[in-house]
């Protein structure tokens, strides 16, 4: 091991010195803010001039589209510019019910959110209560249609990765160098300047840029995920500029992100059991076993099997585990992944997999935008342990509870060990300014965002209500068709009423999950309103932005 822990010093260093000599040639990472750092200078964007939309989607909801302009770095506002794509779906109420703007966000860190403003189209939120507001989807700086957007390596998540839990030296070599190679493409890739520029604080600049440019004194939020934690440091840095925000999903912001990361792999652990037994209890349907423990214990026979033969030569254990960690994010698919699996175990067809794989991960120039813009903001938004042999020790002492994801999640954020480009210090989040009040929606069992992120938010928000999906594993699932969620969103958005606030560290009201589906039942199943088409585009958006972890 001595020789090992020489290899990875070894590799630490040369990223320090990849990371010095980036950093010294891009432009300084100022991130100044009211409470710790001063405040930025201040910038007034040019007027949006709307226009059709190129975005399909966007069309068929008669979708407005626009370019924001923004400084690349706030503290020169008068430097170099970026473009961030922009979209509106206007308000369909009277002008005399007309409330303002409504600025969603589906979560990431890197994920686009220009169809967002599809949250707007009727359907989607109950009533009549979203006519009355502009409904504004954007890509952050970085992201999407937002120019310059960041690309590093379109083919970095290929076929038949070196298999994730790192058990030989080999394999730790391995995988380090590659998370090395990510950073040093991210450093030479065109859109190499807007590394020092894509904190959280610096998409929060862009917010009330947006804001300026839209002509509103105040704004609405919609964040789902990461969105979540968005919105909240705007709130802390903009408290007298918040309306009415819904926060689904709420990141933890005493953890941000190596710690939250780890907080994942846990919460994983439980939702993939949960799954593990849905699939034991339909046996009738997947034939993997009567017990979540005996289809658990097939879950890692089969990625031993995979390692050792590729299912087509290219399904190794770590595709079949990405595959299989949407189950942990969401029921809405467990349908399809159980099936693919089940085809998969039982006949020997990987074609069910790898088109599920395929579509998570196309291997194209500029696929992989989500993820390299996922880790320019997590790596530099707080600091990254530099240090091999603690990430090693962190993950192997999480491991033992946490089998499925531990590894995964620990190499998905490797290249953040060698990042180049500074890291900054977090904003304390902090509500007690806000007097708007504001909505949290959590599941009991999200593991993405686990819930105590929500409590934990909840106490520093005193003006916030949660709703809690008792017992669900459903990550940021509102708007899902659940009408004991759906409908106090729907009220809050209407009249700003939320549901009375509870003592103590607990949720202020008790809704039922997202339900998980019944395969058996699917044939006789008519279209519910979480698969109606427009609740899809939605959750499409939010899934894809997901993909970052």
């Amino acid at each position: 091991m001595r020789r090992l822990a020489a290899i990875a010093a070894s590799i630490t260093v040369a990223a320090t010195g990849l990371a010095t000599i980036q950093t010294a040639n891009a432009a300084p990472a100022h991130h100044r803010h009211p409470g710790g750092h001063g405040k930025p200078a201040s910038y007034t964007p040019p007027p949006l001039t709307w226009g059709a939309c190129d975005n399909p989607t966007l069309q068929f909801v008669k979708a407005e589209c626009a370019t924001l302009v923004v400084p690349l770095d706030y503290a020169k506002p008068r430097g170099e510019k970026i473009t961030l794509a922009v979209s509106r779906v206007r308000h369909r109420s009277a002008e005399s019910d007309y409330q303002g703007v409504v600025l969603a966000n589906p979560g990431g860190p890197g994920g686009s959110g220009l169809v967002m403003s599809y949250l707007g189209y009727g359907p989607i939120v109950p009533g009549t209560a979203d006519d009355d507001y502009d409904w504004i989807g954007f890509d952050p700086r970085g992201v999407g249609a937002s120019r310059p957007a960041l690309s590093c390596d379109g083919q970095y998540n290929g076929y038949d990765r070196p298999n994730y839990v790192p058990t030989t030296r080999r394999l730790e070599r391995t995988w380090l160098r590659r998370s090395l190679g990510y950073a040093a493409d991210c450093a030479r890739s065109e859109g190499a300047r807007l590394l020092p520029h894509v904190k959280t604080t610096d998409n929060v600049a862009d917010m009330e840029s947006l804001r300026k440019a839209l002509g509103q004194k105040q704004i609405n939020y919609y964040g789902f995920s990461y969105g979540t934690y968005l919105g909240q440091v705007y709130a802390t840095l903009h408290p007298n500029r918040v309306r009415r925000f819904v926060l689904d999903g709420n990141v933890d912001p005493g953890r941000v992100w190596y710690r939250s990361n780890l907080d994942q792999d846990v919460a994983f652990q439980k939702t993939i059991e949960v799954y593990f037994g849905w699939l034991a209890k339909h046996d009738d349907v997947y034939h993997l076993g009567t017990s979540a423990r005996a289809v658990e214990r097939g879950f890692y026979r089969e990625l031993r099997k995979l390692d050792r033969t590729p299912a087509g030569g290219v399904i190794g254990p770590d595709e079949l585990t990405d595959v299989m960690l949407s189950a942990g994010y969401y029921v809405y698919g467990w349908e399809e992944i159980g099936a693919a699996y089940a085809a998969l175990v039982n006949d020997g067809d990987v074609s069910g997999i790898k088109q599920m794989y395929d579509d998570a991960n196309p291997q194209t120039d500029g696929s992989d935008n989500g993820y390299a813009m996922y880790l320019a903001t997590v790596c530099t938004d707080a600091k990254w342990p530099r240090s091999w042999s603690k990430i090693r020790w962190d993950n192997w002492r999480t491991y033992p509870r946490a089998p499925f994801e531990t590894w995964g999640n620990a190499w998905f954020n490797g290249p953040c060990s060698f990042w180049p480009a500074k890291a900054g210090r977090p904003v304390h989040v902090d509500g007690r300014a806000v007097k708007s009040k504001i909505l949290l929606i959590s599941e009991t069992l999200d593991a993405a965002t686990p819930y105590s992120g929500s409590l934990e938010v909840r106490r520093r928000f005193p003006s916030a209500s949660l709703i809690e999906g008792v017992g669900g594993t459903t990550h940021a699932g509102s708007l899902s068709g659940v009408a004991c969620t759906d409908d106090t969103i729907a009220k809050y958005l209407e009249d700003g009423t939320v549901p009375a606030r509870k003592r103590g560290s607990r949720s202020d009201l008790q809704c039922p999950p997202v339900p998980q589906p019944d395969p058996s039942a699917a044939a006789k199943r008519s279209l519910a309103p979480s698969t109606s088409a427009g609740a899809q585009v939605i959750r499409k958006a939010i899934e894809a932005a997901s993909q970052a972890r």
